[in-house]
């Protein structure tokens, strides 16, 4: 018969084995395969584990050929339809996936004395730049919004979003919108096949993900007549995006603050 004391530390030891096994188990798998793994990864389920990386999605904005139809917003259009983006026709509520603004406003500090006449003025499309390191995820408390690791979209999850717009401060682009009230009402047409928000939560571009899991490229890109928005895999060389990156000057926004852009635009 062993008493209270002895039983707990007999429990405790093979539950501290089991683990230990579990990770080593799980390790091994993973060394095999050629991928290194953690211990905390290794002890998460399966179905929780973290996917390894195959693309790196990103887009390439050629403002030559978006600045030939200042007026055109075929993009925003078809982005805001897409995903029951509300027009509350109020600036200081405005709700924006996808929006435009004076380059010199985009791209403050880049320009020149010299620079061609009138192009600070030109309207430049804008949206979520779903950074390699995003400021908005290191400072949202319940991970509401994080980088996917397996193609580097920055991601929103609505019911986790508290409303606490840290990721609103923290996002230094501009790129998020906080839905003051309800935004159902301001739907001109509720698409049923994407969830619609609330009153409280932040949203974003997501990159059209639920369109790129179909095999079909973002709702911008397909509406843009111009060809001036192109969107692909970064990681692939032979890729259309990586070829314009290659033989054209681009320009990221805000370079300096170390987030590192995914969205480049070729300069004029």
């Amino acid at each position: 018969m062993i008493n209270r004391k002895e039983f707990l530390k007999a429990a405790g030891c093979a539950a501290l084995a089991a683990v230990t096994g579990r990770w080593a188990a799980a390790a091994e798998t993973a060394s095999k395969a050629g991928r290194p793994q953690s211990a905390e990864e290794a002890a998460r389920p399966r179905h929780e584990r973290r996917p390894r990386a195959s693309r790196q999605w990103g887009m390439a904005v050629d403002l030559r050929k978006c600045w030939k139809d200042e007026g055109c917003r075929d993009c925003i259009a078809a982005c805001h339809q897409e995903h029951n983006v509300p027009d509350l026709g109020n600036p200081k509520e405005e709700v924006k996936w996808i929006w435009k603004e004076p380059f010199e406003h985009a791209f403050h500090g880049e320009g020149h004395d010299f620079e061609k006449a009138g192009l600070g003025d030109l309207p430049t499309p804008l949206l979520c730049n779903h950074c390699e390191k995003p400021a908005c995820a290191k400072v949202c408390p319940t991970k509401a919004t994080w980088r996917r690791e397996e193609d580097g979209i920055v991601m929103m999850d609505w019911h986790r979003c508290i409303g606490c717009r840290y990721c609103i401060v923290a996002c230094p682009y501009g790129s998020r919108s906080f839905n003051w009230r309800d935004p159902r009402p301001f739907i001109k047409k509720v698409r049923a096949e994407f969830p619609t928000r609330t009153r409280g939560v932040v949203e974003k571009c997501t990159f059209c993900e639920e369109r790129l899991a179909q095999g079909k490229p973002p709702a911008c890109v397909e509406a843009c007549k111009a060809k001036a928005l192109v969107f692909g895999d970064l990681s692939d060389e032979g890729s259309e995006v990586r070829k314009l990156l290659k033989s054209n000057f681009s320009l990221v926004r805000k370079p300096g603050l170390g987030t590192r852009p995914k969205v480049y635009y070729l300069a004029p």
